[in-house]
């Protein structure tokens, strides 16, 4: 009898400490919540925690204090479709569908047609992501499909998108109308072409008015953007925001705080939209104030996160599309601002300047603060590591790899090589291989252009052209752009097409 006694004693002891373990075992965690924002057009140098000492960008400094700063990351292309197109494919622009800006349509609402779409089927992060759980979103400049196309972000793994659709449109941040999904949404602005010369007086402020609009494109999505971390706090989220920030043309609101303190330490003289997009009267301090105000913004977001106890458990990645816009045109001024210090090239170039961007990522608890990583990586190299970092899965039969162990400070795989190539702009090709960066230029001109080759350890601004000194290398580089690439149907490259530059002696 104390035999029976004594064992079911000690199977109800055992069983309460089951039910007490198993009541106490938390569930799996979800997978982290994704934040990659992407500004436009910014420089590498146009943030104070990459040296930038006028502009001011606190809320992005401390993402960086709090996270890890990149200094050698670079971005898909020197321009705006391709460079995306890369970053949501994981394929360079050897390989990537969209390999330069192609224009569809015109200015006016009338002739809205966007850029070449992505084509049905296309694999990006979004179709990824969504398969694993994620509810994702794009809000800002899309760029890859203009409405009614296969393109659009809804047909490419977007639950919801918000922002321009057409990278013409985005020339102007009074829009009449932006896009919710694939419904037009009016806004409470006058039409006014996005290009024009000033007609009044330089110096009369009213002579600028015609310029303004009641609602200002970034701060409708940045509330946009607010909304869908609030609506999705629950489940894992993917939020992509391309926001149109410091693109041409320049417009900021007159309220806009900072505008008045630049206004005061800046001297600056009106531009009269001479070289393209829009005038504006105050362009070094209007420019300076536009990339402040999406400072703030970006901080709103991280606000909301803290709010939301989502701290913990949210990635946000911030970083550019390409380098800064070409000093002079629409009124910016990268040489005041050392825009692309210390590197050569602005947007459009394959020197670094072109595509050598910021990239900041921030992970409470999983990031080191204030680290920073020498790593060599790319835009192809985002959709493996956001796949990575949502479930730890690899991706097949692209050019990126993982930079997560970078971000958790464990041994890290490298690339042999990055390649570029953009059919525009006289024609370009580019290979960076360790310490080596290789660049061939006016290849529409002349299809044979030699190798010019870069020692960036020494020579980061890309000055000395070592080629003849290091054969060896050329050889090997002039192998990888004769491979690193399949021709385009839609974005012939004769100079490389033909292959009559492989075949000299």
């Amino acid at each position: 009898m104390k035999k029976n006694v004594t064992f079911f004693f000690l199977l109800s002891v055992f069983l309460i400490t089951l039910l007490i373990q198993c009541s106490t075992v938390e569930e799996d965690p979800k997978p982290p919540n994704i934040i990659l924002i992407m500004a436009d057009d910014l420089g590498y140098h146009e943030l104070g925690c990459y040296g930038q000492e006028i502009i001011k960008t606190p809320r992005i400094d401390q993402l960086a204090q709090e996270g890890m700063r990149f200094t050698q990351f670079y971005a898909g292309s020197p321009v705006c479709a391709p460079s995306r197109c890369v970053l949501l494919t994981g394929k360079h622009t050897g390989h990537s569908y969209v390999r330069d800006n192609y224009e569809l349509g015109g200015y006016t609402d009338e002739t809205e047609g966007g850029q070449l779409p992505l084509p049905p089927g296309t694999q990006t992060i979004a179709t990824l992501l969504k398969g694993k759980g994620y509810v994702t979103a794009v809000i800002g400049k899309w760029g890859l499909g203009g409405p009614g196309s296969t393109g659009v972000p809804n047909k490419q793994g977007f639950d919801y998108f918000y922002g321009y659709l057409c990278q013409k449109q985005a020339h102007n941040y009074y829009p009449t109308h932006l896009w919710e999904n694939e419904q037009w949404d009016t806004l409470n602005n006058v039409f006014f072409m996005a290009h024009q010369r000033l007609q009044g007086d330089p110096d009369d402020p009213e002579s600028y008015k015609q310029f303004v609009g009641s609602e200002y494109s970034l701060d409708m999505m940045r509330d946009k953007a607010l909304k869908f971390i609030q609506d999705n706090k629950d489940t894992s989220f993917f939020l992509y925001l391309p926001v149109t920030v410091p693109h041409l043309a320049i417009q900021v609101p007159e309220d806009e705080p900072s505008l008045a303190e630049y206004r005061k330490m800046i001297p600056d003289t009106p531009y009269v939209g001479n070289r393209g997009y829009l005038p504006y009267p105050y362009p070094r301090a209007g420019y300076a104030a536009m990339i402040t105000r999406m400072d703030r913004e970006i901080g709103k977001i991280i606000d909301l996160i803290k709010e939301l106890d989502l701290d913990d458990n949210t990635i946000v990645l911030f970083t550019s599309d390409n380098g800064p816009t070409y000093g002079g045109i629409g009124g910016s001024d990268t040489k005041y601002f050392e825009s692309n210090k210390p590197f050569s090239g602005l947007k459009g170039s394959v020197y670094e300047g072109g595509i050598r961007v910021p990239f900041i990522v921030r992970w409470p608890g999983k990031i080191h603060p204030g680290a920073v990583s020498n790593h060599m990586a790319a835009f192809q190299d985002m959709m493996p590591s956001l796949v990575d970092i949502a479930d730890g899965s690899s991706v097949e039969n692209i050019d990126g790899i993982s930079f997560l162990p970078e971000l958790l400070s464990e041994e890290q795989p490298q690339h042999e090589y990055l390649y570029w190539e953009f059919p525009a702009y006289g024609g370009q090709q580019a290979v960076r291989m360790g310490i080596w960066k290789a660049v061939r230029e006016n290849l529409k001109k002349d299809p044979n252009a030699p190798i010019e080759l870069f020692n960036l350890r020494e020579d980061t601004a890309e000055i000395n052209n070592v080629a003849a000194q290091n054969p060896i290398v050329v050889k090997q580089i002039a192998e990888i752009m004769r491979t690193a690439r399949t021709p385009s149907d839609t974005f012939a490259f004769p100079a490389l097409d033909s292959l009559t530059f492989w075949k000299r002696p």
